[in-house]
């Protein structure tokens, strides 16, 4: 469905937009099954293959975790705090061995393809979502191009060798997420290659989606307030889309779940812009865009080209639930980054910190009361134990500058395949 439009059309298979073109706009999965079921056959995030646009299930698919919170909800004085965590801690079920919610968008997304594809998938990413792609893909065979700046390589890092049909190239040292998305689409000019295509690929929203999914089904009821970080919005959004479902499921409420979505300055791009209740992204320039993530500890967050402003997106999302965001600081998430693992009992990453410390400042401030029932989305975390059994780090097959002609970036990356 066309969320700006309404107009419902036929999947085609790797539909990422409306074919018959008009404003920008997501475009929403309708599905069948209009209750949630989740399979109790199933572990993990295929237990809601119902709410999934996927053709096959892939194995080593572990999902989120929810439970109820002690004692970060006895140090906020929250009486109904639960935590969905998507990373490693196996003590509460939780299985991502890479540790980030990214996995959630890989197992969907790369199910959604079908089992004989021709095409190399091209995935481009700050850093998670390309370790979580990277680690799906080797596991089931599927050919990938991880495109990512060089100055986040460090979050590329692997609990097994990756197999040979995942390749890594980088953007130039000093260059961003932008520009990384820049390579993978001059690459994606060539029919040998699949764009993934982001916040517009059902599959991806509807996997990261399930972190509610996973929330109510152990609640039993929507809550009423979710906080997450976000550098593209693209979990939030899932959430809301979700929000929707349920609310037309009938049978767990009719709220609409407020968002809390938190950015870490100095790159504040999404709250600088709903501050001003703008659709429109405030200007930002490339240079300043590079400054700002260079200075940011959860450089994942760092994304200057967001769905934001489309039909469907980010200040629509905002808009329908009342939603807030906040503006958490380098200290601010250091200190919530220590204090989360002393009460909870394991390491999170910094953009999780980020949605904590906007959860205590919303305490703080007023803006939810101790008696809501809370979803705090832990983005991912557990690394520390994941990689205690060692670990591998590859490094980018090659690094080119986004600048650089198509027909050279696809050549080069063509040699990668032997093609």
């Amino acid at each position: 469905m066309n969320v700006a439009t309404g107009r419902e059309f036929e999947d085609k298979g790797w539909t990422l937009q409306d074919p018959m073109g008009g404003s920008p706009s997501l475009v929403r999965a309708i599905y069948d099954e209009k209750q949630f079921i989740p399979d109790p056959n199933i572990e993990g995030i295929y237990r809601y293959h119902h709410w999934l646009p996927i053709k096959r299930a892939l194995k080593n698919a572990s999902g989120p975790v929810t439970y109820q919170s002690k004692a970060l909800a006895k140090e906020l004085g929250l009486e109904n705090l639960f935590i969905t965590f998507t990373g490693y801690n196996p003590e509460i079920g939780a299985e991502v061995q890479t540790c980030s919610f990214k996995a959630t968008e890989a197992y969907s997304v790369c199910a959604r393809l079908p089992r004989k594809s021709n095409k190399v998938l091209v995935v481009q990413s700050a850093g998670n979502t390309a370790r979580a792609f990277a680690q799906v893909c080797s596991d089931n065979w599927i050919p990938l191009v991880i495109c990512i700046p060089y100055d986040n390589v460090g979050a590329m890092w692997f609990p097994r060798k990756l197999h040979s049909c995942v390749k890594i190239i980088a953007s130039p040292k000093g260059s961003d997420y932008f520009d990384a998305i820049a390579l993978g689409d001059k690459l994606c000019l060539s029919e040998r290659y699949l764009a993934e295509g982001g916040a517009k690929n059902v599959a991806r929203r509807d996997g990261m989606g399930t972190t509610l999914l996973s929330a109510v089904e152990t609640i039993g009821a929507l809550p009423d307030s979710y906080f997450q970080a976000v550098g593209s919005g693209t979990g939030a959004i899932a959430v809301w889309e979700n929000n929707l479902r349920l609310i037309a499921d009938g049978r767990f409420g009719k709220k609409k779940v407020r968002i809390h979505a938190s950015q870490n300055a100095p790159f504040t791009l999404m709250y600088d812009s709903w501050e001003k209740r703008s659709r429109e992204l405030v200007p930002m320039t490339p240079d300043e865009s590079r400054r700002k993530a260079a200075e940011v500890d959860a450089k994942v967050l760092t994304n200057r080209k967001p769905p934001y402003s489309l039909s469907g997106g980010l200040f629509d999302a905002l808009s329908d639930t009342d939603g807030r965001m906040y503006k958490i600081t380098n200290e601010e998430l250091n200190f919530w980054q220590r204090r989360f693992e002393a009460l909870e009992g394991y390491d999170i990453y910094s953009a999780a910190a980020v949605a904590v410390a906007s959860l205590a400042e919303a305490v703080k401030t007023g803006a939810v009361r101790k008696d809501e029932i809370i979803m705090l989305n832990v983005t991912g975390g557990g690394e520390e134990r994941a990689k205690s059994g060692g670990y591998f780090r590859p490094m980018p097959q090659l690094v080119l500058s986004p600048d650089s002609p198509e027909d050279e970036i696809i050549q080069q990356v063509d040699l990668l395949f032997g093609l």
